[in-house]
């Protein structure tokens, strides 16, 4: 498979995207004939297929970008319009081409062994890969914890459980308020306290320096009326005891006035601490403390029995799921409730065994899709292969079941795999719209479509594109 001679491919360098957001086209190469099958840019179903074919096909799309094998190439249509051919001949380097530019870009692509490895590029092996990109009945069908319960939330009425929850966060605010106001009160019992103990200590202070200067002023009387008659009579020994003794007095009472003092300070700066500017003031304000702490009491009391009843109201509704934990998850339970009434209708009960089967796999379905679209080590997106994943489901909640996927594949690139009649009745009338297309052998028994070379691809049917078939040497599209 080669170029044509007149295209002309200008090397490039610079980085480019990596082109692994739809598939376009694949085209297998044997020695006996090249098959070329085309795909939708939003949904492709294809049909006929048992299930060994569809593993087989489902490991051909993954291994074709990883490049497992030479013979296989793509062409690919990034989110940005950019379109890019992968060329890997049995002989020759392999290459990447910007199809639009008619540029190679192969160096910025190719890695030191010059594979194109694509997945690489994403960060995944081919396991990783397959395992986030090919999905069955069974993997949608897997329930966890986690899924239960958002489905079970996104199954009530989703107005009564929202009201109910901000009821519940309301009161659960509004008693910490509350319980913190009264935190803050216990704070000032205790500020209250220390200004007690230092208004006894201050007290006690001043009437022991009240008594000591009565004290100090009787002994100086004594010491001035001994002095004089001392001098009277001629005694002039007795009077320097008794001034030493009157200036002991005066000091110690000195000492005791600067004490009273500092204590008055740190007194008046406790009371301002507590917004009082006197003591008497600190006691008013501790009278009407007691009439607030009794309305806290019952502010207390009335918000827990608030707070009872809203959360009574919202175990009724949401059962033993904290209000935490849905608040955290409101998006995903948001969608699943979109979905059930997307499937359903806003008024279908949704109880029956069944009817819970079909809600889970239209959520994980919606799931798998929102997480493969960020799969990438830089959040690059995938194309999602889904292998019989509405097996069993009956005809008239399949079409609504279908019609999400079509929805979904507004956003990133879905391949179908069935061998489903149903399905492909349904997908063979919705490509008249365009939003598919249809893939399906040309009337032969399942098994005829095999992408790796071992058997011929048929036609498409309808209003359908698809495969073709090309001798040796014939080259579809621009892969050449």
């Amino acid at each position: 498979m080669r170029v044509r001679s007149k295209q002309v491919l200008k090397p490039i360098a610079a980085p480019a995207e990596v082109p692994t957001v739809r598939i376009e086209r694949l085209v297998t190469e044997s020695e006996s004939h090249t098959v070329a099958l085309d795909f939708h840019p939003r949904l492709t179903v294809i049909g006929g297929l048992d299930a060994h074919d569809r593993s087989r096909f489902a490991e051909e799309i993954v291994g074709a970008l990883e490049g497992y094998r030479s013979g296989v190439h793509l062409e690919l249509l990034s989110d940005r319009g950019v379109r890019s051919a992968v060329f890997r001949p049995a002989r020759g380097r392999h290459r990447v081409v910007e199809i639009d530019s008619r540029s190679d870009v192969t160096e910025a692509f190719a890695d030191e062994a010059e594979r194109i490895d694509l997945l690489a590029r994403c960060g995944l092996n081919r396991t990783d890969a397959a395992a986030a990109m090919c999905r069955s009945s069974a993997d949608l069908l897997a329930v966890t914890d986690h899924d239960r319960l958002v489905q079970g939330l996104a199954n009530v009425n989703q107005s009564e459980l929202w009201v109910a929850g901000e009821a519940l966060s309301a009161s659960q605010r509004r008693l910490e308020a509350i319980a913190n106001a009264s935190a803050e009160g216990s704070s000032d019992n205790e500020a209250a306290e220390v200004i007690e103990d230092q208004h006894e200590e201050l007290e006690a202070l001043r009437s022991k320096a009240t008594g000591f200067f009565k004290g100090t002023a009787a002994v100086t009387g004594v010491a001035l009326i001994g002095s004089l008659v001392a001098l009277f009579i001629d005694q002039l020994i007795v009077i320097p005891p008794l001034f030493v003794m009157a200036v002991a007095m005066f000091a110690r009472s000195a000492l005791l006035r600067r004490a009273v003092q500092s204590r008055a300070r740190e007194e008046s700066d406790a009371l301002a601490e507590f917004g009082a500017q006197s003591y008497l003031g600190f006691h008013i304000q501790r009278v009407n403390g007691l009439f607030d702490s009794e309305q806290t009491r019952r502010s207390l009391m009335s918000a827990a029995e608030a707070h009872r009843d809203a959360f009574a109201r919202w175990t009724a509704i949401a059962g033993d799921t904290e209000l935490a934990w849905a608040l955290r998850h409101r998006s995903e339970i948001d969608a699943a409730a979109r979905v059930r009434r997307d499937v359903f209708g806003p008024d279908v009960p949704t109880d029956s065994p069944d009817s819970m089967k079909v809600i889970r796999l239209a959520h994980s379905t919606v799931r798998h899709l929102s997480e493969l679209r960020r799969v990438g080590a830089s959040g690059e997106s995938l194309p999602t292969l889904f292998d019989e994943v509405f097996d069993g489901i009956e005809a008239e909640v399949l079409a609504p079941l279908l019609e999400l996927l079509v929805r979904s594949s507004e956003q990133q690139q879905i391949i179908l795999l069935t061998n489903s009649a149903a399905v492909m009745d349904w997908a063979r009338v919705e490509a008249l719209t365009g939003a598919l297309s249809v893939l399906e052998p040309n009337g032969a028994a399942p098994g005829t479509v095999d992408p790796s070379g071992g058997t011929s691809a048929g036609t498409t049917s309808g209003a359908t594109s698809g495969a073709t078939t090309n001798e040796p040497g014939a080259s579809p599209g621009v892969l050449s």
